[in-house]
């Protein structure tokens, strides 16, 4: 099994969650995230004003509104899940986002107890 962990735009979550889930993975999580890449947060990258809090005190350095999904998939599902996020988010611009895949040791469904592939589908 494989974790996807992927950095997306914000406007793009709902759609993201719409294609996965008529690919057959339909579990999967979502979260607020504040980072900043290769652009180090340059302006131009969101279209609305950035709030004073969200700034890096020492360096002026803007953090950027970001969603982080995760999902854990079966090692053979990997391509499709990943080409299927690329193909969502992906703008040619910067700040379209990261994708990273991560091994995954054990995945237990706490109700159940299941293990494994079990516990993911």
């Amino acid at each position: 099994m494989k974790e996807i962990v992927a950095i997306i735009r914000p406007n793009k979550v709902t759609r993201t969650k719409e294609v996965l889930t008529a690919l057959g993975f339909p579990a999967m999580t979502a979260s607020k995230a504040l980072g900043r890449g290769k652009q180090k947060g340059l302006a131009g990258e969101v279209s609305f004003q950035v709030r004073e809090e969200l700034l890096h005190h020492e360096g002026g350095m803007r953090y950027v509104p970001k969603r982080l999904v995760f999902l854990v998939v079966e090692d053979e599902d990997v391509p499709l899940a990943v080409a299927a996020i690329i193909k969502v988010n992906r703008t040619g611009a910067i700040g379209d986002g990261r994708i990273f895949v991560c091994p995954v040791e054990d995945a237990v469904r706490i109700s159940t107890q299941e293990r494994d592939v079990a516990a993911i589908t």
